[in-house]
């Protein structure tokens, strides 16, 4: 008699019996092993960020020959970013990854995937994958965000934690607008128009959020008043609006008499210890012709830095401040309490350094055009206008006590050469990771530079040799009459044109 045979399949390591059919007997059972595929595709791969499409083929082989299904599995830390083509193993980001904005549970950049193979007869085998995403240096330019203003001037957040700004317009009005869906809004933040002067260097100049804006609500200006002579005032918002400002609440900080309409500044900002910083022009004409810069008796061609927060003048109307310890002249007896810095021209515009030193951008008169360096532990920086222009004598001889610049462009028609300069930012924005790190800054023709912010260290003073021109690239459709750049709450950087357009540095797709 033949006994009918049983056939057990074994998955290792799961054991599985099948059914024998019909008889019976004691034959033993046709034992048949069912081995589990085996992954032969890398653990570990790289990937350039925005990457978009298959990067990665998981491979498996199966002794038996079997058809192999992959799966993703929710073990691995990241396996939702991803998608799992269950056939061919193929897989891709569900959204492009972003190296300045990991998703990864680590947001290190390494995202961990696990995936399964199954042969259909419960033979599995798992591969967890480290995925790595690289950096890359992106090309960058300058998109318009915003249009139809009116002489922009300077732009800053709104310090609300939205993406809306601060347009400044030079006739008086600050309006809000919103980079992301370019749109304005109607009703201005603050409107002073009509009561300033209005020459080409006079108005709506600059401002600066208080650095306790979140609470004290309070913004400060700088503007040329009706009789042409430069204020510090301060406004506070009107209540329950977080988007404009009350002209009822005029508050008069600081007046300085200009014997001129040129030469006013307009930059103003509040340093790492509170104090609010004023840069001042030497009070306009040719040559400093009331020799202002030098003098520590005159409040123009300076650096101010002034407490806001007190008031050691109660009887003074114009001085409504008190004066922070640290000054170059803070006991009054060489000179006027306010400076701090001095020998400068017309500092239009200044930004701080990541250390809390300032970088200022001094627009040139006859051939050369510069950024200097403060260091706030150095009370009575000499800059050395107008007894040098940049490095160059003017009305005297360079002198160890005169500070060079660490920029220094000449007049002229090259690439590098410049007139009427705009100081910039050092650039630790959200998006432009190729500029990175990078002081960019321009003039008011248009040009648009970059150099290496760690080369700014005051060892040695760069030429047009030493900087990047970078203007073709970032505004290919061309750009002109460059008034300022400033920043938002993001680090984003943005460039104003005279003409009407405000404009934000993108990484391009």
């Amino acid at each position: 008699m033949t006994f009918p045979r049983c056939r057990t399949l074994i998955a290792l390591p799961v054991l599985a019996l099948a059914a024998c059919g019909g008889g019976g007997g004691d034959a033993p059972p046709e034992v048949v092993i069912n081995l589990p595929p085996t992954f032969t595709s890398a653990s570990a791969v790289s990937v350039a960020e925005n990457t978009d499409g298959v990067f990665y083929t998981a491979q498996a082989s199966d002794p038996e020959g079997r058809r192999i299904r992959f799966l993703l599995s929710a073990d691995g830390a990241d396996s939702t970013l991803f998608d799992l083509d269950t056939l061919t193993g193929e897989l891709s980001f569900l959204d492009p990854p972003d190296f300045e904005n990991p998703a990864d549970a680590d947001a290190d950049n390494v995202y961990e995937v696990q995936i399964t193979a199954q042969d259909g007869f419960d033979g599995t085998a798992t591969l967890l994958l480290s995925v790595t995403v690289t950096d890359v240096a992106q090309a960058v330019s300058f998109k318009s965000v915003g249009t139809g203003f009116s002489r922009p001037v300077f732009l800053t957040g709104l310090g609300d934690g939205t993406p809306r700004v601060l347009v400044f317009e030079q006739g008086g009005a600050i309006r809000v607008l919103d980079p992301d869906t370019q749109t304005t809004e109607t009703v201005p933040f603050l409107d002073l128009s009509g009561t300033l002067s209005g020459g080409n260097e006079q108005g709506l100049l600059g401002g600066a959020l208080a650095p306790d804006f979140a609470t004290s609500r309070q913004i400060y200006l700088n503007v040329t008043n009706a009789a042409g002579d430069t204020e510090i005032r301060r406004y506070r918002l009107i209540s329950g609006r977080s988007d404009m400002a009350d002209p009822a609440t005029e508050d008069l900080i600081l007046r300085i008499a200009q014997p001129r309409t040129n030469h006013n500044a307009g930059w103003i900002g509040f340093a790492d210890d509170g104090t609010l910083i004023v840069p001042t022009g030497d009070g306009g004409g040719s040559g400093d012709p009331d020799e202002a810069a030098q003098n520590p008796q005159s409040l123009l061609g300076k650096i101010l830095r002034i407490n806001v927060s007190g008031d050691d003048f109660p009887t003074d109307d114009t001085r409504d401040y008190a004066i922070p310890s640290g000054n170059a002249f803070a006991d009054a007896a060489d000179g006027l309490p306010e400076i701090f810095a001095l020998g400068l021209r017309n500092p239009f515009r200044a930004s701080f350094d990541p250390s809390g030193d300032l970088l200022i951008g001094d627009v040139g008169q006859e051939e050369r055009e510069e950024i200097s360096r403060l260091s706030f532990s150095a009370p009575g920086t000499n800059f050395g206008w107008d007894v040098i222009e940049g490095t160059r004598p003017f009305e005297g001889s360079t002198s160890a006590t005169l500070t060079a610049p660490v920029i220094e462009l000449s007049h002229g028609t090259g690439a590098a050469d410049s007139t009427s300069i705009t100081g910039g930012y050092i650039y630790d924005g959200p998006v432009a990771e190729s500029v990175q790190g990078r002081y960019v800054f321009g003039d008011l023709n248009g040009k648009v530079f970059s150099v290496d912010a760690g080369a700014l260290d005051g060892s040695a003073t760069l030429d047009g040799g030493d900087i990047s021109v970078e203007t073709e690239d970032w505004f290919p459709d061309g750009f002109g009459l460059l008034s300022s750049f400033g920043t938002d709450d993001a680090g984003h950087l943005y460039a104003l044109s005279l003409s009407g357009t405000v404009y934000r540095l993108e990484a391009e797709d």
